[in-house]
């Protein structure tokens, strides 16, 4: 098994579904853990599996951003991998929709997640290492009817990447935008009987997020597209 490169993992936008799933799939290779959500109580049981910290955070403050790194760097020392998996959506009729949901929706999918970069990218620079990885939809390269604003957050998420990329790359900074095209099964939300496979596995999702990390410099990835078998696109 290739060497993970990375000791300290801060994933901001913390669930029980998909980013749990990195979680636990970063801690089984060693690295320290630390997790970040509006409420920090919430994620008590899964901090303690992982043997990480959960920090309150709300990723569309620039001051709770820059505390959150504090507290991480104050623990662990600054974090040399981030993700970014915080969104909000708002649906309906293009010309029916709240402005002020349609404003919350950029805040937490692109806003907060530049916010992080920016804080994690000034960590990293100096030693010319770390991985900062996006979590994108399907919405990041398709805008479905009625919804607009998660288009917009996730297209503009997906450009905040590449820029960063193509900047950052060659100063040793892997960027990567993963593009989950497809629904992630969970307990509330199961394969069909007749359709097994049919929905993204998280933990299949989390063994890809390391393998990103993994990819030696010579042949790195800026972005991945997930999807199931069966899945049209």
């Amino acid at each position: 098994m290739t060497e993970t490169p990375y000791r300290t993992a801060l994933i901001v936008g913390v669930g029980g579904g998909l980013s749990a799933s990195v979680a636990r799939s970063f801690a089984k290779a060693g690295m320290k853990i630390a997790l970040a959500a509006r409420r920090a109580a919430d994620l008590a049981v899964l901090a303690k599996e992982v043997g990480g910290e959960a920090f309150a955070c709300d990723a569309t403050k620039r001051g709770d951003v820059v505390r959150l790194f504090g507290e991480v760097e104050r623990a662990y020392g600054a974090p040399d991998v981030v993700v970014y998996n915080a969104s909000y959506r708002t649906r309906g009729a293009f010309i029916e929709l709240d402005p002020a949901e349609v404003e919350k929706t950029l805040a937490v999918s692109v806003f907060g997640g530049f916010l992080v970069a920016q804080e994690a990218a000034k960590r990293m620079l100096p030693h010319k290492h770390g991985a900062i990885l996006f979590t994108g939809a399907s919405a990041s390269v398709k805008g479905y009817a009625q919804s607009a604003p998660f288009a917009m957050g996730k297209f503009a998420l997906r450009g905040l990447a590449q820029s960063m990329a193509r900047e950052l790359s060659p100063q040793g900074i892997h960027v990567a935008h993963i593009v989950i095209d497809g629904g992630i099964r969970s307990a509330s939300r199961a394969d069909p009987p007749d359709k097994p496979d049919s929905m993204l596995d998280p933990d299949a999702i989390a063994q890809t997020y390391l393998d990103l990390l993994r990819q030696r410099r010579s042949a790195w990835a800026w972005e991945i597209e997930l999807r199931p078998w069966v899945e049209r696109f």
